[in-house]
């Protein structure tokens, strides 16, 4: 049985250099539609409302229609260098997380 749930990307990107922000933007907006992507949240505003975590500079939430489709996006060989140049200039973490409730 095929899994219709979406899938999401939550990433927390905290630039150590902006060098890399203005070539990335038009390479993974276009590839992330082009893989089925939607950003739901790409922003500085947000506040973290409990935990202990440290400062983080930006929130994004990409919707995704499966998680093949996520994999898709950071496999895909246009994206490889500037996937590269966000890594080297940032500290970054991005979670694929299922939409589903398993306590429901």
């Amino acid at each position: 049985m095929e899994n219709s749930a979406a899938f999401y990307s939550v990433l927390d990107v905290t630039p150590t250099s902006e060098d890399w922000i203005p070539a990335y933007l038009p390479v993974a907006n276009k590839l992330m539609a082009k893989h089925g992507g939607r950003y739901l949240a790409r922003t500085a505003s947000h506040e973290q409302l409990e935990g202990d975590g440290s400062a983080v500079g930006l929130r994004v939430i990409i919707q995704w229609p499966s998680k093949e489709a996520a994999i898709a996006f950071m496999n895909d060989e246009e994206y490889t260098p500037h996937l590269n140049a966000r890594t080297e200039g940032s500290v970054s973490n991005h979670y694929l997380i299922e939409g589903k409730d398993e306590f429901a």
